[in-house]
């Protein structure tokens, strides 16, 4: 066993519970802690810094309906999987955990509360999620990417810490490009993203609207889209037939940097999406994934449009000619563009993994 301090990092098996759980194990390994992460089998197939050495697989599962039998397999997994935690943490001996969100991290978080070891829980939405809400009055500390998201609950604000989200290296390197917008018969760089895979939404209407643009756009415009493989056929014809410069992917590896490079961003309003917008400093059209319980992205993509650097349409009005309308009036509009790019660096925070750092240290007495 290793005489550095052990903080266990416990997150959803996805990217936008992922990133920030790395970007912090970076700001703690600085520090001089070692870090492991307790995860689901979805993490295996992460890329990231966490090597399977550095992993630890809890069973859990997601609430995926109403029915008995759906309500008594979560309760089951989670129970089986706060055991395996709770012998996990017991054999470790961590001088804290902090959790990332999404219902993996309740089995880590509840069995650190047993064992009272010092908790903390980080949410990248506007709004608390599901499983962070559940844990919010158990753990030690919480913190927020974004202001106000307690501020109706003051047993909560009071152990509330507005960190922002820990960002990965690649997306510090783009935070550094700085913005110039397109002029004149300049090309306009627009970047079109639908979560991680893809969006059919994106598909339906980002080409059509294409299509509405006035000719001389269609030859400025250099187009980035994420497309779901069964929507490619129909969406490369679109582009073909107008000669537009497009490229085409269900997954772009190096997002980052495609974010650093683009004049305006299209996309949904996930709290990693918004978090990297913010820290980057893009523009950007963004269309909340409707029907969600919690109404996050909604919120999330609220706070940019606050701030003034989104322009926030719900999907119920994200049409054809709507967004055709806004691309042409921002390609329009370079000044627009650019003080956009400037309001949405306000909501960025670049030092979030030593913000969240510092307050997880204090936390473990470290």
């Amino acid at each position: 066993m290793s005489d550095k301090p052990l903080i266990m990092l416990a997150a959803g098996g996805t990217g936008g519970h992922l990133f920030p759980a790395e970007a912090l194990g970076v700001a703690l390994i600085k520090r001089g802690a070692d870090v492991r992460l307790m995860t689901d089998s979805r993490a295996l197939r992460y890329g990231g810094m966490f090597t399977r050495d550095m992993m630890d697989v809890v069973p859990s599962e997601t609430v995926r309906g109403r029915t008995p039998w759906a309500l008594a397999r979560t309760g089951v997994m989670l129970a089986t999987g706060g055991a395996k935690a709770l012998a996990l943490l017991m054999f470790r001996k961590p001088k804290a955990v902090v959790g990332f969100g999404g219902y993996p991290t309740l089995p880590p978080l509840i069995a650190a509360r047993l064992l009272g070891i010092p908790t903390v829980i980080h949410d990248s939405n506007a709004v608390l999620g599901r499983a962070n809400r559940l844990l919010s009055t158990r753990v030690s500390a919480i913190a927020t990417s974004l202001p106000g998201v307690l501020d109706r609950d003051p047993s909560l604000a009071d152990k509330t810490t507005v960190t922002g989200t820990p960002m990965r290296p690649a997306i510090l390197a783009a935070a550094a490009v700085p913005y110039v917008a397109p002029v004149a018969d300049d090309p306009l760089r627009l970047l079109v993203v639908g979560g991680s895979q893809g969006a059919r939404v994106m598909a339906d209407i980002v080409p059509p609207a294409i299509e509405r643009l006035e000719p001389a756009l269609w030859r400025r415009l250099s187009l980035v889209q994420q497309v779901r493989e069964e929507d490619m056929p129909r969406v490369r014809a679109v582009y073909d037939r107008l000669k537009i410069e497009a490229e085409l992917a269900p997954f772009f590896a190096d997002l980052p940097a495609r974010f650093a490079a683009t004049h305006l961003v299209v996309s949904r309003s996930g709290a990693g999406t918004v978090a990297e917008l913010g820290a980057i400093g893009r523009p950007s059209i963004l269309v909340p994934l409707p029907g969600a319980i919690d109404q996050d992205q909604h919120a999330n993509a609220g706070v940019l449009e606050k701030a003034g650097g989104a322009i926030r349409i719900p999907q119920s009005e994200f049409t054809p000619d709507r967004l055709a309308s806004e691309i042409s009036a921002l390609a329009a509009d370079p000044a627009r563009l650019t003080a956009m790019a400037a309001s949405a660096r306000t909501v960025g925070r670049l030092d979030a993994a030593e913000r969240l750092a510092d307050l997880l240290m204090k936390v473990a007495g470290i």
